[in-house]
Parts: C-alpha cells; sequence; structure tokens
C-alpha cells in the first residue's frame, strides 16, 4: 500500500481518510471533483510532500484510467450522498454512484492495480430486519441514494466474481466528526445552537443510528486494506451501540450547555416508505478479521466535533438558517 489513489478525497471521510493514509507513509494521489473555481473542498490547507491532488470526476471512464494508472491500492470514495437531494435528482446518483464505480472498477482492471476498496454505507440494508446487522442482512433500497450504493456495491462485486479482481466492500454505519456537511443531524445540530438558535430545527427524532466518529472510520478502511485474503468480502465498520436521534440532540445541548427545544420541520422528514428507523451494526466481522476496535466513544466524539465547529472560522463554512440537503 505504497502508492493509493483515494477518490472523493476532497470530501468529509475522504479528507480524513487521506490524512491518515498520509501519517501511514503513502504517497497519496488525492482526487478533488473537478470545478472551474480550483477549489480542493476539505483538501485546502493540508500540505504534505506525499499528496498529489488531481482534480477530474468518476464520471469519465478515460479520465479514470488516467488517474489508477500506476496505483498500488486505490480507496473508491467519490459519490453523490445526500438521501433528500436523491428524491430531486436520482439520475445524478446512478450516474456517479453506479456508473462513476463501474468506471473506476474497470480502470483498477485495465492497469492491472493490486488492490480496491469500494465505500458502501450502511443504508442499503434500510430499516433493521434484525440486529445487530450483519453483511448477510438483506438489501432494502428506501431512497434512491441507497438503492443507486446497492448497485454500486453488486458492479464492485461482480468484478470480484468475474474477473477475479481483489476488491473489497467496506461498509460504514453513521460517520460523523469535524467537516462533515450540515446535511446530517449531529453537524446540523451543532451549528445551529452554535448560531444562537433555541429553537432547532429537525426532523423525525425517533429512528435511532450507529454513530461511528471518523477516525475510527478511517482506521477501519487501513486495517481491511492492511489485511490480505478480503478479496469479494463485504465488510461493515460499526461500533455495534446504538443511539435515538432525539438522544443525539439531547447529548449535543448538554455538551453546549444549550437551553432549546426542537421544532420538526416538514421539509427534513423522509417519506414514509424511505425512512430507515433502526440501524444497528455488527462489527463481528472485521474485529475479528483486523485488528481494527472502535476507540472514540459518542461523547468523546461529539466533543471533538463541536470543539471543531466552533473553533476558528469554520462555522462560517455553514449556513445554520438554511436546510442542506
Amino acid at each position: 500500500m505504497k502508492k493509493v489513489v483515494v477518490t472523493g478525497a476532497d470530501g468529509f471521510i475522504g479528507s480524513h481518510l487521506t490524512e491518515a493514509l498520509l501519517a501511514e507513509g503513502c504517497e497519496v494521489t488525492a482526487l478533488a471533483q473537478y470545478n472551474s473555481f480550483n477549489n480542493w473542498g476539505w483538501l485546502e490547507g493540508i500540505s504534505h510532500p506525499g499528496l498529489k491532488v488531481v482534480t477530474g470526476d468518476v464520471r469519465d471512464p478515460n479520465f479514470c484510467r488516467t488517474l489508477v494508472k500506476g496505483a498500488d491500492t486505490v480507496f473508491h470514495l467519490a459519490a453523490l450522498i445526500a438521501i433528500p437531494y436523491s428524491y430531486t435528482a436520482p439520475d445524478s446518483y446512478v450516474d456517479t454512484n453506479v456508473k462513476g464505480t463501474l468506471n473506476i472498477c474497470q480502470a483498477v482492471r485495465d492497469n492491472g492495480v493490486g488492490r480496491l476498496l469500494v465505500t458502501s454505507t450502511s443504508e442499503v440494508y434500510g430499516t433493521a430486519k434484525y440486529v445487530p446487522i450483519d453483511e448477510h442482512h438483506p438489501k432494502q433500497p428506501q431512497s434512491p441514494y441507497s438503492a443507486s450504493k446497492i448497485g454500486a456495491d453488486a458492479i464492485a462485486l461482480s468484478f470480484h466474481n468475474a474477473f477475479d479482481m481483489n476488491v473489497t466492500v467496506v461498509r460504514p454505519f453513521n460517520t460523523y466528526g469535524p467537516r462533515q456537511s450540515a446535511r446530517a443531524i449531529i453537524p446540523s445540530i451543532i451549528t445551529q445552537i452554535a448560531s444562537g438558535k433555541r429553537e432547532i430545527m429537525v426532523g423525525d427524532l425517533t429512528p435511532t443510528r450507529d454513530f461511528n466518529y471518523v477516525a475510527d472510520t478511517c482506521r477501519g478502511f487501513i486495517e481491511i486494506a492492511k489485511t490480505p485474503g478480503l478479496a469479494g468480502e463485504e465488510i461493515n465498520i460499526a461500533t455495534q451501540c446504538e443511539v435515538s436521534m432525539e438522544t443525539t440532540l439531547k447529548t449535543i445541548a448538554k455538551l453546549m450547555d444549550a437551553d432549546i427545544k426542537w421544532v420538526t420541520d416538514p421539509e427534513r422528514l423522509r417519506p414514509a416508505g424511505s425512512e430507515v428507523f433502526r440501524l444497528l451494526g455488527s462489527n463481528e466481522k472485521i474485529t475479528t478479521l483486523t485488528g481494527w476496535r472502535p476507540q472514540v466513544s459518542l461523547e468523546e466524539g461529539l466533543h471533538r466535533t463541536i470543539d471543531w465547529i466552533t473553533s476558528g472560522d469554520n462555522l462560517k463554512n455553514y449556513k445554520p438558517n438554511i436546510y442542506n440537503k
């Protein structure tokens, strides 16, 4: 794992993974989505002699072949991830998530890259039929986003089955931490409180989630990449603990010493059949196969996230008065 490529490196998890891989001594080619502003997203300000930032788009197969050439390992994180926007623009999710993954798989095969890790999501499981949710749990496409990720996972695994490609599907449960966009509940609550609001706009607070602090998620990726013999496997990264959205809100308010009340915003509610009401992941497989264990408790992770959002100019990167889909 000397020379690696990270797609989606300009995003939340991707930027943290890029830093973690650099700390491991890797030479990292980090893909940021091309834009005319020449902005590298969360890679801005990260300087390291082992880092090369490239701009482009995984939707272009010719670009993908050039991107991965000479790499030992590819971490494929590039994706559209916002669930509400997938209701509005599902076609773009198929283009980026399904076809983008196909392009990366084909590029890896064409260039003889030794290892590919494709990022999935716990959303592919839908509302739990049993807990903890292991890798054999049925897939339930409860949103166009989750459907596109189910398709992307299937494309990746088909390259293993058809071409004996060394690909592993890595499935993090709900990752949070510094740099996460306010489309997610934790940064949405923190930024609203930090901006002085006392009526916090929320969606449904009854669902439960298995929250992974971003550093733990990144360690999971790296431990899986370091472990041989995982071709064709699907592997959860989960804490095997669940917490409701309401408890999460109350914990954040307590940590921020905020006297608040919450208001249900209809715009933040998913369609009834699309809401995933319970996510509690099994981490038996990853802890058995690798040395990974979750290290950061939810309260400690929330402390770190609050500190980051409220320090320096970081709050200015958010728009607490606008619902970010």
